[in-house]
Parts: structure tokens; sequence; C-alpha cells
């Protein structure tokens, strides 16, 4: 694998690390804010509300200027928005700082994605962009829970500082490692928007926002589940994370390497055990043992499904990827906004403290669902011989001049 996925890797980590660390310093966030914890949680569905629309605007922008100069202008956006963050007076300012690092978020690992993808061998393209993701996923080993016990002992806004620091560090390891790159040949923003009409694709981005949107659920409130349903103390909530990170790491490696040999199969098995560990997951996490157990496989299950899904948008639109893969990182978020807000209701609701996780099953499940749909598409399109489109139909078919009687 090239030593430029290095470079994305270090970018993904920084990324990864603020996106996720927020979870275990909600309380702390919300007690210098004077805030309940379903408003801190405001700061995970503005986080990914903001990925969710900066991912198309920056990625239509990224088919006008080279790949690596893109790249490395979201790098300096991240950094902005951690530094706001970190300085912010009230907590509307900080939820502004959330969302102007979030802008960047998608538009990197979708334009990362199709960079790292292109370096090697087509049968190696999930293998590179799960490489690409490991970054994100040992965020969860090393930078989020170092950030949470940073947080904790001399407060978050110095961890926020430290983000801000690693996006420095992602910056220069791209403008060092990443080999300059021209912009695409005849990118345009309308070759890029005609993905949209493959329903594969569309398919692909609904199987984003349900099944990793599962793992949200569960994992936003995870803090507070933890400490006060399962009896963890608060300095746990690091290693636990640690736990949950690791899991992270293996799925995302697992799902890159079985994605390239058995795509729709690896789907159908991560997503139906991701449903039936989240429900588990409702139970368990009223004992300690159980839930240090469960919450590292939610991990492993959620990112297994990160590598394929991702894949499935490139393959499914080759010749103009930028936009659609960008979009379906912008999707990850969108169902982890989705499923942010589904938990708030229903801790708001009275429901319990793992009632979240019954949330996340639901949303695996549907996710389920759209894959069994999606697999039965393709093979009665393959036997037609055709591309879906929009409205189910093989492309050759939509061609085909009309019968006259």
């Amino acid at each position: 694998m090239p030593l430029a996925l290095l470079a994305l890797a270090i970018g993904a980590f920084g990324i990864g690390t603020t996106e996720f660390v927020i979870m275990g310093l909600l309380p702390e966030v919300a007690a210098d804010f004077h805030v309940s914890i379903p408003t801190a949680g405001l700061l995970t569905t503005g986080y990914a509300l903001g990925v969710g629309i900066g991912a198309p605007l920056l990625a239509a922008l990224g088919t006008r200027i080279p790949r690596k100069r893109m790249l490395m202008l979201l790098m300096g956006l991240f950094v902005a928005g951690n530094l706001l963050s970190a300085a912010a007076p009230v907590f509307g300012v900080m939820l502004a700082g959330r969302v102007l690092a979030s802008l960047a978020h998608g538009a990197f690992f979708g334009i990362g994605a199709v960079v790292a993808a292109d370096l090697v061998a087509p049968q190696k393209r999930a293998g590179a962009i799960a490489l690409m993701f490991t970054g994100l996923t040992v965020a969860n080993v090393v930078g989020v829970p170092a950030g949470t016990f940073i947080g904790q002992g001399l407060g978050w806004r110095v961890t926020f500082t430290l983000v801000a620091a690693l996006g420095v560090v992602g910056l220069a390891g791209i403008a060092a490692l990443v080999p300059a790159q021209p912009r695409p040949e005849g990118a345009r923003l309308r070759g890029e928007l005609a993905a949209f009409r493959n329903v594969q694709v569309l398919l692909a981005m609904g199987m984003t926002v349900l099944g990793f949107g599962g793992v949200f659920a569960a994992v936003t409130y995870i803090a507070p589940m933890m400490t006060g349903a399962a009896g963890f103390a608060d300095s746990s909530v690091t290693w636990l994370l640690v736990l949950f990170g690791l899991g992270m790491v293996a799925g995302n490696l697992v799902g890159g390497k079985f994605a390239d040999r058995a795509l729709m199969p690896m789907l159908y098995v991560a997503l139906a055990a991701l449903a039936l560990v989240l429900g588990l997951f409702a139970f368990t996490a009223y004992d300690k043992v159980a839930a240090a157990v469960t919450l590292p496989l939610i991990g492993a299950l959620g990112f297994a499904t990160v590598p394929p899904l991702q894949k499935r948008v490139l393959d499914q639109t080759a010749g103009a990827p930028t936009l659609a893969s960008a979009v379906n990182i912008g999707a990850f978020n969108l169902g982890n906004a989705l499923a942010a807000w589904l938990g708030g209701v229903v801790l708001t609701q009275g429901f319990g403290p793992t009632a979240p996780n019954v949330v996340g099953a639901a949303l695996a499940a549907s996710a389920l669902g759209l894959a069994v749909l999606s697999g039965a598409l393709e093979r009665r399109t393959a036997r037609g011989g055709g591309r879906v489109v929009a409205g189910g139909r093989p492309a050759e078919e939509l061609r085909a001049p009309a019968a006259h009687s």
C-alpha cells in the first residue's frame, strides 16, 4: 500500500478524534454551560448535520480544484473550527465551532476515499479505503480516550485545542506525502450529479444512514449510560471508549478485507449482527462485565460496514465518484444526527437510560432490509443484463425506443 495512505490516515485520525471525543465529555460540557445532557447532545447532532451539509457543497467545489490542494484546504477549515470550539464563551458559539469543523469532514473522507482507491489496483480498493479509515478508528483507541482523560482532568477546552494541533499535523502530512494530482479530467458537476440516478447508489446511502446511525444511537449517550445504568465511575469511561475503539479498528480492517471478496454477503452479516447486538445492549448495559463485552462488538460490527458501503458507492459511480463519495460520508453523519436526536427523544420521554440502544437496533434492522432489497435488485438486473437507474429499471431498457402498435 502506498505511503500516501499514511498521510490520509493522519488527517482521518484528527477528524475522528474531534468527532467522537465529545461523547466522553458531554457531562463536563453540559455542566460548564449549565445545559442538560440531551441539550449537550446537540453538539453531536450539529456536527453530524454539518457533515451532511458540507459534504456535497465542498465536494462540488472539489471538482474544480486539484484533490491534494482541496484536502489541505479542508484540514485548514477543520483546525479553525476546533479553535473556535476551544475558545467558545457560550454554548451556541461552541456549537458553531463544531459545525464549522464538521463542514470539512464529509468532503475530506469523500475525496480521500477516491484518492486512496485510485492509488491501488482495482481488487485492493476496499482495503485501501479501510486503511485510510484506520486513522478514524485508531482515533477511538488513542485520540478519544486521551482527549476524554485530558478533558476530565484539565478541562474540555484543552482537549479541543490539542485536537486543533492534530489538524495541523494532518495538514503537514498531506502536504508532504500525498502526491500532487491534477484536477480530474472532464470533471463536471452535472456528471457528478448524474450518479444519483442510480438506484443502487441511493440504496447504499440509505444503508449508510440507518446502519451506522444505529451505532450512534447507543454511543452518543455512552457516558451517562455507563455511569447511570452499569454503575461505572466517571473515570472508567476512558477505557470503555478504548474497548469501543478497538472494536472499530478490527471491524474496519475485517470489513475492508472481505468487501474485496464478497461485498454484499459482508453487509448482510454485519448489519444483522449489529441489530442483534444493539438490541442485547439494552439489557447488557446494566451489567459491568456484559457491557464491557458488548461495547466493542458494537464498534466492530458498525465499522465493518464502512469500507463495503464506501466501495459500493465508488463502484456504482465509476467516472464521476467525488460527489457521491462525499455525500455518502455525509450520509454516515446524517444517520448519526438522526440517531443522536432519536436517542435524546427517548431519554427525554423517560424510557430509561438504555432506551437509545433499542432505537439503534431498529435503525440497523432497517438498514438490513435495504441491503436485502439492493441485493435482490442487483440479481434481477444481472439476469436482465442492465444497470439499475432511478425507478429501478435497467438503463438499457430506458434507452430502448418505445414500441408502437
